[in-house]
């Protein structure tokens, strides 16, 4: 994505001072650019890339800061920048895989505020937001929430109910989610398309604060949430025309090992029909934690064959970041 000085929305998609009715300049401030510098032979850098660029959220008031896990994941440096013009470099100190959240421990002063967090239950499809990068007004969105709804991604990753936003943020990796009285209501994850007033649009997939609470001390401890790590495939499914399609494989995952092919369909999962992305990934993980044998059940070029996948820890597969 190109640097901040280069573009920013029209006058009339930002926000102001007299639309609002809380302190938008320390909204603004709140949100801080991400760096992320990755190995190139980390796991995710060939999907991911090596250089990340997104933004982060101050949640306390020691400088902790929120924000897409994808961006930190594996990374060996990350650097802050505040609208100020401060560079501060900030510590990967955890990721939770199932939530998508990602935590950075800045490792000097920042000198902004931190955002009040409130929740996702507060606020309703139709309700006015606003969609904040790093970069003060230039970068600041007014948008509409225009639905509440479960998400499944193809990396093995499901939200019950994901916030989505319309129109999209253009570097919407860790933008802040705002609500009308100037809390926090979610993180922002994904470029996606929507239906509104019966046409396709551009919006952003957020991911709800409310998530982050239940989880927060556990990532502070131990870099990932308390829960039991689920089984991973290593399989990259997406929905065609009703079938689920191996679309890639991780190299040297649980699902390439035991011989599943991109282009196989699944059928079944433990003997059961699967017939949606998120009923896939919610019948393997109910049968146990990493490390559990998911039996699956493919077609591939007319035939049905079956398969023993022993799951694994997708964490155990990444980078850990340096020690300081």
């Amino acid at each position: 994505m190109s640097d901040v000085e280069e573009w920013s929305f029209p006058e009339s998609l930002q926000p102001n001072t007299d639309d609002v009715n809380f302190e938008l300049n320390a909204v603004l401030d709140a949100v801080v650019t991400v760096r992320a510098e990755i190995p190139e032979d980390a796991f995710t850098a060939s999907i991911l890339g090596t250089e990340r660029i997104g933004n982060g959220v101050v949640i306390r008031s020691d400088g902790l800061i929120l924000t897409i896990g994808y961006l930190i994941t594996e990374a060996e440096t990350v650097w802050l920048t505040t609208n100020h013009g401060d560079v501060v470099s900030g510590y990967p100190l955890a990721y939770d895989q199932t939530t998508g959240l990602g935590l950075i421990q800045p490792l000097g002063k920042l000198d902004v505020p931190a955002f009040v967090r409130g929740t996702a239950a507060s606020c309703e499809p139709g309700d006015d937001v606003f969609v904040i990068g790093q970069g003060g007004r230039p970068h600041a969105l007014k948008a509409k929430l225009i639905d509440k709804r479960e998400f499944a991604g193809y990396w093995e990753y499901v939200l019950d109910e994901a916030l989505f936003t319309a129109p999209a943020h253009p570097q919407w990796g860790g933008t802040a989610l705002v609500g009308e009285n100037g809390r926090l209501l979610g993180i922002g994850s994904l470029l996606v398309q929507e239906a509104v007033d019966g046409q396709t649009v551009q919006g952003n997939m957020m991911v709800p604060i409310d998530l982050l609470d239940p989880i927060l001390d556990d990532m502070l401890n131990t870099g990932r949430s308390g829960a039991q790590p689920r089984p991973w495939l290593g399989m990259y499914t997406s929905e065609s025309e009703k079938n689920l399609v191996v679309g890639g494989l991780a190299e040297g995952g649980p699902a390439a090992t035991a011989g599943i092919k991109q282009g196989d369909l699944v059928l079944e999962v433990a003997g059961k029909r699967i017939t949606s992305l998120a009923g896939l990934f919610r019948t393997a993980w109910q049968l146990g934690p990493a490390g559990t044998v998911i039996p699956l059940t493919v077609a591939r070029e007319g035939d049905v064959l079956r398969f023993e996948i022993r799951s694994a820890d997708r964490n155990d597969f990444l980078r850990k970041p340096p020690l300081h």
